[in-house]
Parts: C-alpha cells; structure tokens; sequence
C-alpha cells in the first residue's frame, strides 16, 4: 500500500507537541501506548508541554491497540517521524528517545530494534519482556497477540519471538536502556519480565539502569519515579 501520512494530515495518526516547542528541536520522545490504548489528543497533552519547554519533539504514534510492536506498528511509525522530519528538516542524526508502559513499554524496546533510525536511548515502564511467556500469563492476551501476528509466515511461537525483548536481546543496539517495574505488579511479573531482561542484558554488556519501584502497581510509578523517568528522556536528548 502506499504511504499515505503527511504532515498535513498528521493529527489523525499520531500527536505531537511540534507547534508548541522551544527553540530549535533538539531531539524526539516517541511514547507508545500500552495495550488497549487508543485516546486521541487534540489539546497538548502535560507530556508534551514538558518535553516542548526542553526544546523536545515529543510524538505518540497511534498504532492499533492491539499492535505489539508487529511489522505494521514499525512502519507506521516510521512514517509518523518521516513526516516530522520533513516538516522541520531535521537531520537524520537527530536523538529519539523510545518510551513507553506496559505493551508500550516492550513496544519502545523492539522498536530500537526495529526502527529506521535507531533511538539513542529506551526508557520503559512495567514492560512486557517475555513475549512467549505473556501469552500464557492472562486469558485476555491470546487473542490480541494471535491478532497482531496472524499474517505472519512463521509459527506463532517465532512471531512471539520476533517481537520479544528478552528473545531478541543479542540483537538489540548497544545504546542506553532505563527499565522501571513496579515491585507488585500482577498486569506483568517483574521476575519473569524485567528482571530477567536486564540480567540478560547486562551479562551481554549493554548499559541499563532498573528501578524498582516498591510496593505500586502496574506502571504506577511514584512522583519521584515519574519525574526520574522523564529525566532520563530528556538527557539523553540533552548529552
């Protein structure tokens, strides 16, 4: 099919904080929505004034709610930033910054992977690491994830794979990854997805930083842990 966003049309794929930025655009925060997400911001979102005042493109790609990062989700966001970047004539270099919670916070990780241009860095909440192992974890995700693979030529088990952190780490880019999980979160096991993916992947040597956030729920992170989150995106931007 042919490739159908531009920035005149833009609103209707994704939203971005572009015209309220300051300065010159210094870099980009994707955010991508957990499972089920599928909100669409006319106003600024507090996000996206945060990110504007730090002179931050910050864009929230609106994939399908049941996307999984699948092919589809990478193109699509390809061509959200494609359009962004024409827009404002960014250079290809310019930073980006991966983020997101939950579905969307495995979905900022595979997108490292994935991506056109390859972010600097990957900050996620409560994320989803084990793909194969998610499928068994709720009786509510087998059909999302047999929806978002079905047209794959490969067996379930490897689309799982295909779009699994902790099944892809020693493909994953050797850039900056900040994980937060919180300690009592029964959406997403924290041993049987973050910490397992950051042991892994500092046995493979990438730099990563895991914040446990004791006693919350499914990426209820605390104030502190909120602002720290946001930090980490705007200095990785910023560095």
């Amino acid at each position: 099919m042919e490739k159908i966003i531009t920035y005149e049309n833009l609103r209707n794929f994704a939203y971005s904080n572009d015209k309220i930025v300051e300065g010159k655009i210094k870099g980009v925060v994707l955010d991508f929505f957990g499972l089920g997400g599928q909100a669409m911001y006319w106003d600024d979102t507090e996000n996206g004034k945060y990110f504007a005042k730090n002179g931050i493109l910050y864009v929230v790609p609106y994939n399908n709610p049941w996307a999984w990062m699948n092919k589809q989700a990478v193109s699509i966001t390809d061509e959200i930033l494609d359009a962004l970047f024409d827009k404002y004539d960014l250079d290809e270099s310019s930073p980006i910054v991966s983020t997101g919670g939950s579905m969307g916070g495995m979905s900022a990780l595979v997108y490292t992977k994935y991506a056109r241009r390859t972010p600097v860095a990957c900050v996620a909440n409560c994320p989803v690491c084990d793909l194969v192992y998610h499928f068994t974890e709720r009786v509510d995700l087998p059909r999302t994830l047999y929806s978002a693979f079905y047209n794959e030529e490969k067996t379930l088990n490897e689309a799982l794979m295909s779009a699994s952190p902790y099944h892809l780490a020693e493909k994953m880019p050797k850039i900056n990854y900040h994980i937060f999980h919180c300690s009592s979160d029964t959406a997403v096991n924290i041993d049987r997805h973050s910490r397992q993916l950051v042991l892994k992947m500092q046995e493979l040597g990438f730099s990563i930083t895991f914040d446990v956030i004791e006693g919350r729920e499914h990426c209820d992170l605390t104030p502190e842990a909120k602002d720290k989150y946001l930090s980490y995106c705007v200095s990785e931007i910023l560095k």
